[in-house]
């Protein structure tokens, strides 16, 4: 493997923990610097980590040492500071989505072709066994050919646990910029991309009240649609109907399915990494349990990027920013069409990335 991926993370909050449970179990990644906005976030992530230093962050993007920027800033800081890092020549590994538009995602993109370097971007959970569990049944043939997909994600708002609620109801949130990106990642994964949508949103409630941590009771204001609905194209035929909502207190249904001519698969969560694939076969008495037979064992957030440091020549990573950027203007028409009224085009063209054969993550320590 040679030397380690040296990392900076820029934007300690609340999913950084996640990541570092990752970095700091793999010999091929090594975390060498951290910046944030508030300096106890910066701190708290060299309690974990003592050998990285603080750093502003203009002072991480140029440091010689840095050879990949973790952007984990908030949705609408994406874009900025990705381009900084790749004016640095750094490389770059976002939380989703790539950026708060898919102008500023496009841009990204251009920028990093320009200077040559790697993109990648979250979310990574459709490397782990859950997904590419169901993605080898349907090239399989266990369903034969795939006619339709569910995809469901409600909750009643990340305002009742999340101590600083504010970005998921700002430009660049809501439930679908927020949470549609594991699912319509794991749509792509499966199914392959999309080239036409149509959607319907609605914002029930123009303010939300925080129900934790030391700003519980303060009001925020909501200026993005909090439910939505659509139904996507896919490119090989099949149609997905996807439901995202922050206003539904809960649901029996499953978190996606996947119908085909003969059977239907109940897929795990895409937010996890692992988790039963369920089929039923035509002609059959019941859902059985398949065996798991695909993608990165024990997986967890940041393993796109044990990914990325693996490619060979030849291979993008999997976790890429061209399947994020079509993710992306998937949603964007999405919302367009649901404020529009009309069936709308898709218009970039990316392929499913290279299925995951079952292995274990690159670069495990021991």
């Amino acid at each position: 493997m040679g030397q380690p991926l040296r990392i900076g993370l820029v934007g300690a909050g609340a999913i950084s923990g996640a990541y570092l449970d990752t970095l700091t179990t793999l010999d091929s990644l090594e975390l060498v610097a951290v910046a944030d906005l508030v300096p106890a976030r910066a701190r708290a992530v060299l309690e974990r980590v003592p050998t990285a230093q603080a750093l502003e962050v203009d002072e991480l993007l140029a440091a010689r040492d840095v050879q990949l920027v973790l952007n984990l800033t908030v949705p609408r800081a994406h874009a900025s500071v990705a381009l900084r890092a790749i004016a640095q020549g750094k490389m770059v590994y976002g939380e989703k989505p790539l950026a708060a538009t898919a102008a500023d995602a496009a841009e990204v993109l251009s920028a990093a072709e320009r200077a040559g370097v790697t993109l990648g971007c979250a979310p990574d959970t459709v490397l782990g066994t859950g997904i590419q569990t169901a993605r080898k049944a349907i090239d399989d043939g266990e369903i034969g050919t795939p006619i339709s997909a569910t995809a469901t994600m409600v909750t009643p708002g990340h305002e009742a646990w999340h101590p600083d609620p504010d970005f998921y109801y700002q430009p660049g949130g809501g439930p679908l910029l927020d949470m549609g990106p594991y699912y319509l990642s794991a749509l792509v994964t499966m199914l392959g991309p999309v080239v036409r949508v149509s959607g319907a949103a609605s914002r029930v409630r123009a303010e939300r009240v925080i129900g934790s941590g030391p700003r519980r009771g303060e009001v925020i204001a909501v200026q993005v649609d909090t439910h939505v609905t659509g139904v996507l194209e896919h490119q090989n035929g099949t149609l997905s109907t996807i439901l995202m909502s922050f206003d539904v207190v809960g649901s029996h249904a499953s978190r996606i399915e996947v119908h085909g001519e003969r059977g239907s698969l109940a897929v795990p969560d895409p937010n996890l990494f692992d988790g039963d694939v369920q089929l039923r076969r035509l002609g059959g008495t019941g859902w059985e349990t398949m065996p798991v037979s695909a993608g990165y064992r024990g997986a967890a957030r940041g393993c796109g990027i044990a990914d990325l440091v693996a490619a060979g020549p030849g291979r993008p990573p999997r976790a890429s920013a061209r399947l994020a950027y079509h993710v992306l203007e998937v949603m964007e028409r999405l919302l367009e069409s649901a404020h529009g009224g009309s069936r709308l085009p898709v218009h970039s063209t990316g392929e499913r990335p290279e299925p995951v054969p079952l292995q274990e993550l690159p670069g495990r320590v021991g």
